[in-house]
C-alpha cells in the first residue's frame, strides 16, 4: 500500500502551523518530497547489505514477521519489474525500448528459438573480460552459458544516451527484470475561489513508497522545511525523531 501524498501535505502543513512556523508552497512541497523518496529508496540498498553480513553471522531475528531483511526486499517489490529490451542492429546489442527508468538491472535470460530452445541466465562480465571469453576458444561463451556486459549508447533519432546489452551469443530475445527508480510524487491542486488551493486527487501522484514509510517521510520533510523556512527548532527536532527511528528499526 502506497503513502497518500495527501496525507503526508497536511500532516506537515499541520506541524509547520501549528506554532505559526512558516509555510511551504506545493512545489516546495513537491520538490521535498522527491528528494526524500528518492533519499528513502536509496536507503535499502547499504541497509539491506548491513542485513545481510548479520544473517552471516546468525544474528539476525528469522522469524515470519520480524525479519528485517525480507522486510527490505518486500518494499521493494513494487519496483521490480519485467523491462523491455529490443535488438538495436547498428549497436549490435540489446536496448531498454520504453519507461520506466531503470534503477538497477536484476536477471538477465537469453532466449535462443532455435532447436533446441534455450532459455539461459546470462552472466554478467566487464567489458574487457568479454572480449576475452569471447575470442577464447576455451571460454566461448555458448546458447546454455551467455555473457553480456552493459553499456550506453546514442539511438537515433533521439540524442541520448540509452542502455545497452552487448551479448554474446546474440539471442533472439530477452526476458531482463530490474529495480525501477519511484515516480516523483506530485500534490496536484487547482485555485479556489479564495485564492486557496484546492487539493486535486485526479492528477496527484502518491508516494510508491510502502505505507510503513510514513513516518519517515514526515519526518524527513520537516527537516529540510525547517531548512527553508530557517527555522533551527524544526531541524533539531526531526533530526532527533529520525535518528530513533533508524535506531529503533535497525536494532
Amino acid at each position: 500500500m502506497a503513502v497518500s501524498v495527501d496525507t503526508v501535505y497536511k500532516t506537515v502543513l499541520y506541524i509547520l502551523n501549528k506554532e505559526q512556523r512558516g509555510y511551504v508552497t506545493p512545489q516546495e512541497f513537491n520538490s521535498v518530497a522527491d528528494q526524500v523518496q528518492k533519499e528513502i529508496f536509496n536507503s535499502y540498498f547499504p541497509d539491506g547489505n548491513q542485513q545481510n553480513r548479520k544473517t552471516q553471522s546468525n544474528s539476525q531475528n528469522d522469524t515470519e514477521f520480524f525479519n528485517i531483511q525480507k522486510d527490505i526486499a518486500y518494499k521493494l517489490y513494487p519496483f521490480e519489474k519485467e523491462i523491455t529490451f529490443t535488438y538495436n542492429s547498428n549497436n549490435d546489442g540489446f536496448i531498454q525500448t520504453a519507461p520506466p527508468t531503470l534503477y538497477k538491472i536484476g536477471e538477465v535470460i537469453s532466449i535462443y528459438d532455435d532447436q533446441p530452445r534455450y532459455e539461459s541466465i546470462s552472466q554478467l562480465v566487464s567489458k574487457s573480460d568479454f572480449n576475452k571469453i569471447s575470442r577464447s576458444k576455451l571460454t566461448a561463451p555458448t546458447k546454455q552459458y551467455p555473457i553480456y556486459y552493459t553499456t550506453n549508447a546514442v539511438i537515433a533519432p533521439s540524442s541520448e544516451q540509452q542502455l545497452l546489452l552487448k551479448i554474446s551469443p546474440t539471442p533472439s530475445s530477452l526476458s531482463v527484470n530490474g529495480l525501477t527508480n519511484p515516480v516523483s510524487p506530485n500534490w496536484a491542486f487547482t485555485v479556489g475561489s479564495l485564492g486557496q488551493y484546492v487539493y486535486d486527487p485526479n492528477n496527484s501522484i502518491n508516494f510508491e513508497l510502502d505505507i510503513s514509510e510514513q513516518t519517515n517521510i514526515i519526518i524527513s520533510m520537516l527537516k529540510y522545511f525547517g531548512i527553508i523556512i530557517n527555522n533551527p527548532t524544526i531541524i533539531q527536532v526531526a533530526e532527533q525523531e529520525s535518528q530513533s527511528v533508524e535506531i529503533n528499526e535497525k536494532s
